[in-house]
């Protein structure tokens, strides 16, 4: 069974992110989306709103499984038998960041292969960074989010 983990913190999820997941999924037999927990970052969103949002989202896909975990990546996709990692970047900066992560993870755990899959243009500036501030000042993020998570923000 090929299984492929999708990590991030997702505070909160972007339309961005779901739509790495759906162009994956003809990829694998599995995605795990991995919601990373990191005790020394300050989230927007609750572990639990996060987790309960992207589950809403992915409610309907059998192949998506949404879990989330502490510690380091690797060892998580360790865990859950991922032999494949997904990432999305938007431009030279996050492939730059991703290629060293990659780099470092294929050196600690030879048998995962990371798989980069470039954003959609019309997607590119959307990141939960941007997405997390216009929440902070009472914006629209409609345009930007899934349908399923307005209901949680």
């Amino acid at each position: 069974m090929k299984i492929a983990l999708f990590p991030g913190s997702f505070d909160p999820i972007t339309i961005a992110h779901v739509d790495i997941v759906k162009r994956s999924l003809p990829l694998f037999d599995k995605i795990v989306v991995g919601i990373g927990l990191n005790s020394s970052k300050q989230n927007f969103l609750s572990a639990e709103k996060r987790e309960e949002i992207v589950k809403s989202i992915f409610a309907g896909d059998t192949n998506v499984d949404i879990q989330t975990y502490q510690g380091l990546t690797i060892d998580f996709a360790k865990k859950i038998g991922a032999t494949y990692m997904v990432r999305g970047i938007r431009s030279a900066s996050d492939f730059e960041y991703e290629r060293a992560i990659a780099q470092i993870n294929k050196s600690m755990m030879p048998d995962v292969e990371t798989i980069i899959l470039l954003s959609r243009p019309e997607y590119s500036a959307i990141s939960s960074t941007i997405v997390r501030d216009i929440l902070r000042n009472n914006g629209d993020v409609s345009q930007f989010v899934p349908k399923e998570a307005l209901k949680f923000l």
